[in-house]
């Protein structure tokens, strides 16, 4: 189960609230404790009550099998790395510089 960070906000300050995740690592239930309730194993460093609201936890989904695309890996030219462009889509200029989309 994935915890939201809700409650975890004050113990988390290496982010900025609007760029946190909503919900945060995988536990397990040790147990459920009626139909909106439940115990999560928490580690010791996460310093909240265990018994949470089911409002709290969402089920953890692996990814599905090519949804997440990995970045190629650069081409080194001349000492530098670089990366390869199939096709330039579009350009527009931003600030006068151009930008590509590829």
């Amino acid at each position: 189960m994935l915890l939201s960070t809700k409650d975890l906000k004050w113990q988390i300050k290496k982010r900025s609230e609007k760029l946190m995740e909503s919900f945060v690592r995988s536990y397990k239930i040790k147990g459920i404790i009626s139909s909106n309730t439940v115990e999560l194993k928490l580690p010791s460093s996460i310093k909240i009550y265990p018994i949470v609201n089911v409002s709290r936890v969402q089920l953890y989904q692996p990814q599905v099998e090519g949804q997440k695309k990995t970045p190629p890996k650069p081409v080194i030219i001349k000492g530098k790395e670089e990366f390869e462009v199939e096709k330039i889509l579009n350009k527009r200029m931003v600030r006068g510089k151009e930008k590509f989309l590829v």
